[in-house]
């Protein structure tokens, strides 16, 4: 064996990713960002909300605000089922959840399969995009498209939602 490829392999950084479906397509996040995942349950509409905020919810006596991944990216909504699930994040600016389709599972990504967007995405409304990973072999297997998590809500947006004044540095 190749003593090269097995240290190059060893210090090979392992990611470790929560992976969900929003319409037909599988995204990844850092398994560290989600505080937890639920069930959907009922969710409180808020008023002049933005369009992709579903609503907020009360999570053991603290009110977070649900996004709707479909709607933050520019997809059709589609009504919750028996799969939906909020995944929970703590963020710098403050606690949300996604509302995702499904959730598929916890695996875990060399970082060396990991690639940077395409420049045809980074033309795009692409600021959630980190990254795309390669699964499976090297022709044909499949792609996961990597979210930043601290991207799905910006602090201005998250002010604003929370009708306080935006932090001016």
């Amino acid at each position: 064996m190749n003593v090269e490829a097995n240290i190059s392999s060893a210090m090979d950084t392992l990611l470790q990713l929560v992976t969900f479906k929003v319409a037909e397509e599988e995204y990844g996040v850092d398994i560290l960002s989600v505080q937890e995942i639920i069930r959907h349950t009922g969710l409180t509409k808020v008023p002049s909300a933005p369009a992709f905020v579903e609503g907020i919810l009360n999570l053991r006596g603290k009110v977070i605000p649900i996004i709707d991944m479909r709607k933050r990216f520019g997809l059709a909504s589609k009504a919750p089922d028996t799969q939906t699930r909020i995944v929970v994040f703590a963020l710098e600016s403050g606690v949300i959840g996604c509302q995702v389709d499904s959730v598929s599972e916890v695996l875990r990504l060399p970082a060396s399969m990991v690639d940077v967007p395409p420049t045809v995405i980074s033309g795009m409304d692409s600021k959630f995009i980190r990254g795309v990973g390669r699964l499976g072999g090297e022709r044909d297997g499949r792609l996961l498209i990597l979210l930043d998590s601290g991207q799905m809500l910006t602090v201005e947006e998250m002010d604003a939602f929370h009708d306080q004044p935006a932090i001016h540095q």
